[in-house]
């Protein structure tokens, strides 16, 4: 989903669409604790998108089990799918990872990914994200993604 049109919501509207968790993850960069998350551990084949705008971010087929209890990616679909800041938010420098869209706070990359898929761990908070599954991509406007999964 590309539509350089959109318009992120009010926080009045995002207040009301969105669960307190996943309000205060995108809206005030907030964590859920390790292994809470909806998504940690979802193994189906889709695609993640943004909770607040639906811009497609991840595909199943870059998620990986990481060990640290959040969805563990080693790139996003598009590199123009994310933006980037430095977060000094616990005493160190950090790479901080938004939509760029509904500028929702995702998490953070690190460089301690899978050195075969290029070394980084997009390590993402579920309340940020809404799984597509492959079955319902095309009726949810997201055909465009299918040859992401060729095989399947």
């Amino acid at each position: 989903m590309t539509d350089t049109t959109y318009r992120k919501p009010s926080d009045a509207e995002l207040r009301e669409r969105l669960t307190p968790a996943q309000y205060q993850v995108t809206q005030h960069e907030g964590t859920e604790r390790a292994f809470t998350g909806e998504y940690w551990n979802t193994t189906d084949d889709g695609i993640y998108v943004d909770v607040v705008s639906g811009e497609a971010l991840f595909s199943s087929t870059d998620k990986y089990d990481a060990g640290c209890g959040w969805p563990s990616f080693t790139r996003p679909i598009r590199r123009a799918s994310l933006t980037e800041n430095t977060d000094h938010k616990i005493g160190y420098a950090r790479t901080e990872v938004r939509s760029p869209l509904a500028d929702s706070h995702l998490g953070h990359v690190f460089p301690d990914g899978p050195q075969a898929e290029g070394g980084l761990r997009y390590c993402i908070n579920s309340a940020a994200l809404r799984f597509v599954p492959l079955a319902r991509m095309a009726d949810e406007g997201y055909g465009e993604y299918l040859d992401l999964f060729p095989a399947r």
